[in-house]
Formats: structure tokens, sequence, C-alpha cells
């Protein structure tokens, strides 16, 4: 378990750290679909959150990341489960989902989607947003042509979910308070 956690923590090293260039020998979707089943393993749920069985990570909104998310985590597991893909065009409910990539719609703005899982255990992570309420945990960046992220603290606290330091020190952006 220590030797999965140390190769997880290189991985995503590798690409947080360095950040990842956009090449074509690695497109952004595809460097983005491998943080989606990355960073669950440096996110701690309250205890009971995680349901036995799939972790279920949800696309909710436009399928910005196309069949790249479906070819990345096909065999991969995060936190010890294997990971099961939902898509969502839009959604009236929290859909029971661990973790939710809020990319939004017309018909479903990312910061509604983000408001329906709010308070509940769910990391929530959006694709470039700026705009307050817009946001999750985790938002993706590109500074200087390579995919890197932020996380807020203040939301991850809002929905139980502690983050792990080893994933704060690789975040080019941590809003919210330093202290527990």
């Amino acid at each position: 378990m220590l030797a999965l956690r140390i190769a997880s923590a290189g991985a995503l090293a590798a690409i947080g750290a360095h950040g990842a260039r956009a090449n074509p020998g690695l497109p952004v979707k595809a460097i983005k679909a491998t943080y989606l089943y990355k960073l669950p393993d440096f996110v701690q749920w309250p205890a009971g959150a995680l349901p036995p069985g799939e972790f279920i990570l949800c696309v909710i909104g436009e399928p910005v990341l196309g069949d790249a998310l479906d070819r990345t985590i096909a065999g991969q597991t995060t936190q010890r489960r294997p990971i099961r893909l939902r898509r969502y065009p839009t959604v009236a409910q929290n859909p029971g989902c661990q973790m939710v990539f809020a990319s939004g719609s017309q018909a479903q703005p990312v910061a509604a989607i983000l408001q329906l899982v709010r308070g509940a255990p769910v990391l929530t992570v959006t694709d470039e947003q700026q705009a307050p309420g817009s946001i999750g945990i985790i938002n993706f960046i590109v500074v200087d042509g390579r995919v890197r992220f932020e996380v807020d603290r203040d939301a991850a606290r809002v929905n139980q979910l502690a983050i792990s330091s080893k994933l704060l020190t690789l975040a080019v952006r941590v809003r919210g308070r330093t202290v527990p």
C-alpha cells in the first residue's frame, strides 16, 4: 500500500511539479484525464463517505475531455477502488458521485453544478474557470503552456474533504485558510 502511494505521488509529482507541457505526444485532454484519476488518492474523505465497491467519477456538462478520459481511466483505480465513469448533460440533484468534473453547459452552468454538491463529500474539479462560484475544489489552469491546478481549501472544508499537503505543494495557487 505504501509502495502504491509512493508510486502515485511520484507520478503526480512528475506531472504536477513541472506541469505537463501540451504537445502532440501528450495532449492537454490526456493530461487532465490523468489528473482526474490520480487526484483522489491525495484527498481524505470523512469516515464512511466512500461506499465499498467502485469510485464514481461523474462528468456533468459538455464532454470536454471526450474519449481521452475513457481511454485514460480504463482499468485504473483510485482510493483502492476501480473507477466507474458516469456522464450527465445536466443533473437536478447530487448524482451520488465521489468526484465531479463539472464542465457545465448552456443548460446548466458550472456554478449550478457545484451548488448541487456543496456540503456533500464530493471532490469537485473544474476546468479553467475564473468566475467566483464556478471554481471547484480543484481547478485546472494552463500556465506557460503547461497543465497545472489550483486548490480551494475552503471549498474542500465545506465538502468535508481534507487535501494532502503533498497535493497542496504541487498547486500553482492555494486559496483559503492555511490553518486546519
